[in-house]
């Protein structure tokens, strides 16, 4: 049996995600002279975000760590249904999924308070989990 992780752990390592994120966008932005309304401003900063989001979670989400820096930090992991390490492409699913889960509102997170495996709209589309590090001993 999992220790799937549920709304509040996932949400305080979505907090720390996005501060990092706001962090490298900001970053990026200093480097590359970016200036809203100037030659890479506008809808150019907005492609930039996407490019950093998608990065930062796909790559670490599919790494050995099997979480972001946040996930990291909450002790979660991101896994198949088996409980495995999932691939890039499929990280690449679950951010394209979150970005639609959160469109309305963010109401394709609420399934995480009431599922039973503790899955966002995104987790299922994915068909992922988000599991509590201490249960990898069971795996």
């Amino acid at each position: 049996m999992h220790n799937y992780s549920g709304f509040l752990r996932r949400f305080i390592a979505s907090i720390i995600d996005l501060f990092i994120i706001i962090v490298l966008v900001a970053f990026f932005q200093f480097i590359s002279g970016m200036r809203e309304g100037g030659v890479l401003g506008g809808p150019f900063f907005y492609i930039l975000v996407i490019l950093v989001s998608w990065n930062y979670f796909a790559y670490q989400e599919s790494s050995s760590r099997q979480g972001t820096v946040g996930k990291q930090a909450m002790n979660i992991i991101v896994t198949d249904l088996e409980g495995n390490r999932i691939s890039f492409d499929r990280a690449t699913k679950r951010f394209v999924a979150k970005i639609l889960a959160a469109l309305p509102l963010g109401a394709g997170f609420l399934p995480i308070i009431f599922n039973e495996k503790r899955q966002g709209i995104h987790d299922m589309l994915a068909k992922t989990l988000v599991l509590v590090r201490d249960d990898l001993t069971e795996s």
